[in-house]
């Protein structure tokens, strides 16, 4: 019975492997926005947490005041890695739920 029941469940953690692995790849091309300064300047992260884009609006470049842009691009940045951690973190989170205890720490999240 051992046996069987050691079977049945390393054919569950490969099938978690296979699974985590496709959402990993998946997460590459999931999104996700943030702004600051109301909107003036957006960052956009995918799910492996890379910046893919900063938008800056003309008005604040217009403006010259490079301390301001500088810190609300950080701002934007932040915002937007916060939010793709999040995101990775809640879809990784569906994949093992139930399977890896509370705590217990995913490689590369």
């Amino acid at each position: 019975m051992l046996k069987g029941g050691m079977q049945g469940m390393m054919k569950q953690v490969q099938k978690m492997q296979a699974e985590m692995e496709r959402v990993q790849k998946e997460l590459e091309n999931k999104i996700v926005s943030e702004e600051s300064g109301g909107g003036m300047v957006k960052a956009t992260a995918n799910g492996k947490k890379s910046i893919v884009s900063i938008e800056i609006d003309n008005e604040i470049i217009v403006s010259g005041d490079k301390e301001m842009i500088e810190d609300l691009v950080v701002a934007a940045v932040n915002k937007a890695l916060d939010a793709a951690g999040k995101m990775a973190e809640d879809e990784m989170g569906n994949v093992t739920k139930g399977m890896i205890p509370p705590g217990m720490n995913i490689p590369g999240f």
